[in-house]
């Protein structure tokens, strides 16, 4: 039996099968701008490698690299890239201080000042010589931060003091140790010294919840102890992270491109997306990134309907300033999505400027 798209794409008729073929490929589109790997943390233990392999195994489009303040899996990613023929765009994610929004929340909740940002397009993982020191200072930064959270939460999980070091060793392959590796860790200690109901009264005693869920725990763990209120929480310090044009610098000088990332619209710092990217525009920003699976889904749905206005406004502002959108789900968290649904009326809309995006850095 002949099937309706077949019928349409064999059609005498050249704009019904045009139009046929574009409705297949949109229905069937896959890629992600957005994966960190092991080199920072990924939901799923991938590598660079794995995540090459999963793009060429479920016919992706094009994925990019984003790992967190270290670019260690660059040269493993963009050479499986080629080795398998995928599209492939590498990066580094990090925060950073914008001295213009130094009073207002942006897109790290809870941090007036404060911003995550991209750089995209890296082409090895060795930076040029004269950005080697900053590189250093990024990683260095990152892991002083991460050690400060271990050193006061263990002064509330005794019993299961984490020795930061086999963290680094254990958990990552080049040792750049964060905030959800050492959750994990944590996590693995305590099931390990309790069991059963003993186990529940500890997480009870220390945090005040427990969910027997790993995921969920780690969840807990993180949000209890080393978020705003939490007994590890590092407080926000301009002189903790670079600044905006230091880091974009970093990047311009190591033949990448800044990227500006896009969280949902609803802090002050991001009301109003015109100045917000005309601001990093004004640093040298070419693109922004987003992660569309968060910018609709909600179980509110009210709270749902005013994400996905938000994200359209936040397009809409994008594309009046012909600045390319990564979309990708990042992976670094369990459950979080391989790839974007795109079939959700929320996202289809602007399937074809994300696919357009993910071109202008793959292409």
């Amino acid at each position: 039996m002949i099937s309706e798209q077949d019928t349409r794409l064999n059609s005498f008729d050249l704009p019904e099968r045009t139009k046929a073929l574009r409705d297949f490929y949109l229905s069937s589109c896959a890629f992600n701008m957005h994966c960190h790997s092991f080199y920072s943390y990924n939901g799923y233990g991938y590598s660079p490698s794995k995540l090459i392999q999963l793009a060429r195994q479920q016919n992706w489009r094009a994925v990019g690299l984003v790992d967190f303040d270290v670019l260690d899996g660059v040269d493993e990613f963009l050479s499986a890239a080629a080795f398998c023929g995928v599209r492939a765009v590498a990066g580094m994610e990090t925060r950073v201080f914008i001295p213009e929004l130094a009073d207002v929340e942006i897109n790290s909740p809870g941090e007036p000042g404060i911003a995550y940002h991209l750089g995209m397009g890296f082409n090895a993982s060795e930076v040029p010589a004269e950005r080697r020191d900053f590189a250093a200072m990024l990683r260095a930064k990152a892991n002083h931060r991460t050690r400060q959270i271990v050193d006061a939460v263990n002064s509330l999980l005794t019993e299961i003091s984490l020795d930061f070091d086999a963290v680094a060793s254990r958990f990552t392959p080049a040792g750049n140790v964060t905030e959800r590796h050492v959750c994990t860790a944590y996590r693995m200690l305590a099931e390990a010294r309790f069991s059963g109901s003993g186990l529940a009264a500890y997480w009870q005693d220390k945090i005040g919840s427990f969910d027997p869920d790993p995921v969920k725990l780690e969840a807990l763990i993180r949000a209890k102890t080393m978020k705003k209120g939490g007994i590890g929480y590092q407080a926000p310090d301009p002189q903790s992270f670079p600044t905006l044009r230091e880091m974009n610098d970093f990047i311009l000088g190591c033949g990448a491109r800044p990227v500006m990332a896009w969280l949902n619209g609803l802090s002050a710092g991001e009301s109003d997306p015109g100045r917000l990217l005309d601001l990093h525009r004004s640093y040298g920003a070419v693109a922004a990134t987003l992660i569309p699976d968060r910018n609709w889904r909600a179980a509110d749905p009210a709270k749902s309907a005013r994400l996905s206005a938000e994200l359209d406004r936040f397009i809409a502002a994008a594309q009046e300033r012909g600045m390319p959108l990564l979309a990708g789900t990042e992976m670094n968290a369990p459950g979080q999505l391989l790839a974007d649904d795109f079939s959700v009326p929320a996202l289809r809309r602007h399937l074809e400027c994300f696919i357009a995006g993910a071109d202008a850095f793959t292409a």
